[in-house]
């Protein structure tokens, strides 16, 4: 009898255990999280740092090779010209060599133009369109770069050297300290390229960029109306009311209507010649040749006529000749030494920006990559390089660049070319722009400036993020009604304030399951998305770290108050499990990790047991470092939410 009872139970524990076996067997499978091998400290160190400095690994052709081989390499590395050069032919050069004379053809009058904004004779302007180009040449990387003078860097020189001496009064010293300000430009545009610290200029966002661009361009008209209406005596602050000011205070006697009808007509002029070179693009040179021509008429017409014994001024004497040394020029020593140094690294990071933006433009148009860090070597060699040489900051021209990319230029040899014509117009053709009018310079100017003004840009600002636009525009008031310097600030300062509130105020979101899907998404982008009964899900799209840890842990339970809340009001289940979905938190720190134990406690106290899901591997091998793991128990850890979902729901039937 009692074998036939022991029998029985042996048949029904085989049959529970079966039937427990199948059930098991017909519950989807849930991954756990896993961890990597722990690295040594200082393994995680060096990659740590290689991610950050040497992400591109630019060391990687080297290996496993000669020391013969790795010299060629190093060299070429060096000097671009030095790989590409031996692919090159005839036919590249026939294409290198008409936008290296196009571009001259423009870069000449905008170069005679762009000294004036700086305060400097005109000849510094066309010095720097023949040493600086050469160097390029040879450590540039861009192949559609043209090198020289621009007008935002030029008036931000001229501005921030005449606030320390007096262009005219002090002209040796002002011309000392524009050279120093152009070999700490170049130091420091060689510097951030050679210890890759090259992220930096990214730091200035897309919508300031744009928005000091076009306040600089009103700026610099607004600078030429002194050369465009014969007024002799002018204002030397930029902001729009003291410019306005001095113009209509000298409207009675201080105008001169030759040197008026001779900036009108040929402004017209230009701006008709862009006006087509931008409708067909086959006529681009129409627009690139237009600057000389104007300077060619306007010369002769004031020759013939001697408009200047009328009070049309005129450029005069240019002084003949390549350049000469400026070594024995720079402040080594002594108060501008300091002075020089400031100027230039604000002179040197904003020129070095427009080369790079420009540089990057152009070679995503012609699909190769653009060596970010060898192009602020190239551009901070040259530009110390040109300090030697009597130059002064020169960087990548978008207009002369976008004229030489139309114009089929195929290397950087068009920068040769267009040195070697401004070498000869040193030698040769100076003197004939002796009664070249400063109406039609100014005219060249602003015609050049216009295109610095991208209203489409700012629409597009405005329709994408409200806070870029204040970036934007807080950056063009600031040139405009103030100065560039302050346009400058505020255009860095709002760029720095977005980064502060977007890491100080991350975005959180609550999840909901998709209809007919095991996909969890925000409830707001998709409506139809349900909430789980008991559950709450949230999202935090960010790293955790000291400076929103608290934010993110205050904002998880509000989110659970005003859940609770709502609930209440409609008789529902209350939540007993929170899960916080960790796949955009890229990291976490100890104040994170804090805010996350104060965050479990706070739950605790409320019968809330809180779930984590997807945590990546520096965030879970933090949490392991700090016995969080332990803490909230290995079990309430998942890889997705989908899986979270389907072992805690089945826990809020259970009574």
């Amino acid at each position: 009898m009692s074998n036939r009872i022991s029998n029985k139970d042996a048949v029904a524990n085989i049959t529970r255990d079966s039937s427990s076996r199948r059930e098991l067997e017909s519950l989807p499978y849930v991954h756990k999280v896993g961890t990597a091998p722990k690295q040594k400290l200082l393994t995680e160190i060096t990659n740590s740092l290689k991610e950050t400095f040497l992400a591109d690994d630019p060391l990687k052709p080297f290996k496993d090779q000669t020391r013969k081989r790795k010299l060629v390499l190093g060299l070429q590395a060096l000097f671009p010209i030095l790989q590409w050069g031996q692919d090159y032919n005839f036919s590249k050069f026939k294409g290198d060599l008409i936008a290296g004379l196009t571009i001259a053809s423009l870069c000449i009058p905008q170069d005679i133009g762009y000294a004036k904004l700086a305060n400097l004779d005109p000849q510094f302007g066309l010095y720097s369109s023949f040493v600086p180009p050469l160097i390029y040449a040879f450590m540039g990387s861009s192949r559609d770069i043209a090198i020289g003078p621009v007008a935002v860097v030029s008036l931000l020189l001229g501005t921030l050297l005449q606030d320390e001496l007096d262009p005219i009064k002090q002209k040796a010293e002002y011309q000392r300290l524009a050279f120093t300000a152009t070999f700490f430009a170049g130091i420091t545009q060689a510097a951030l390229g050679f210890f890759r610290l090259g992220f930096l200029i990214d730091f200035l966002s897309h919508a300031a960029i744009v928005g000091f661009m076009a306040g600089a361009a009103i700026t610099i008209a607004l600078q030429q109306l002194k050369g465009l209406l014969g007024i002799k005596k002018f204002t030397k602050k930029t902001d729009i009311i003291s410019v306005m000011h001095s113009v209509w205070g000298s409207v009675e006697h201080g105008w001169n209507w030759q040197t008026i009808v001779i900036g009108v007509s040929f402004l017209a002029f230009l701006l008709l010649a862009k006006y087509i070179g931008k409708r067909n693009k086959k006529l681009f040179w129409v627009s690139a040749i237009s600057p000389l021509i104007s300077v060619i008429i306007a010369t002769f017409f004031v020759y013939i006529t001697h408009a200047e014994k009328d009070g049309v001024a005129i450029v005069r004497k240019i002084k003949k000749g390549i350049n000469p040394s400026s070594v024995d020029k720079i402040f080594f020593t002594g108060d501008y030494l300091v002075k020089g140094f400031r100027i230039g690294v604000v002179a040197g990071m904003i020129a070095l920006t427009e080369a790079v933006a420009i540089g990057r433009t152009f070679a995503s148009m012609k699909d190769y990559q653009l060596d970010g860090n060898k192009e602020m070597v190239a551009l901070g060699t040259m530009n110390v390089v040109g300090s030697f040489t009597s130059c002064y900051v020169a960087t990548g021209s978008f207009s002369r660049s976008a004229v030489n990319y139309m114009a089929g230029c195929n290397t950087a040899v068009s920068n040769i070319v267009m040195s070697c014509v401004v070498l000869l117009t040193l030698f040769v053709i100076t003197p004939l722009f002796y009664y070249t009018p400063n109406a039609i310079l100014a005219s060249i100017i602003i015609s050049a400036v216009v295109g610095l003004i991208d209203i489409d840009a700012v629409v597009l600002i405005w329709k994408i993020d409200k806070f870029d636009f204040i970036a934007c525009m807080g950056a063009f008031f600031g040139v405009v009604f103030a100065s560039v310097e302050i346009g400058l600030l505020i255009a860095v300062s709002i760029s720095f304030a977005k980064i502060l509130f977007q890491v100080t105020r991350p975005r959180t979101a609550i999840l909901g399951k998709i209809p007919r899907t095991t996909v969890y998404r925000n409830t707001q982008q998709y409506p139809d998305a349900t909430k789980v009964p008991g559950l709450l899900i949230v999202r935090v799209d960010s790293a955790i770290y000291f400076s929103n840890s608290n934010y993110i842990r205050e904002r998880i339970l509000r989110w659970l108050t005003e859940e609770e809340e709502q609930l209440k009001e409609k008789n529902q289940p209350q939540i007993k499990y929170l899960i916080v979905e960790m796949s955009p938190v890229t990291d976490i720190d100890t104040s994170g990790i804090h805010a996350l134990e104060e965050l479990y406690r706070s739950l605790q106290k409320r019968d809330i047991q809180l779930i984590i899901a997807n945590p990546g591997q520096a965030v879970i091998d933090k949490l392991h470092a700090a016995e969080f793991m332990q803490l909230i128990g290995e079990d309430n850890i998942f890889l997705t939410v989908a899986d979270a979902v389907l072992t805690c729901a089945p826990k809020m039937e259970d009574p």
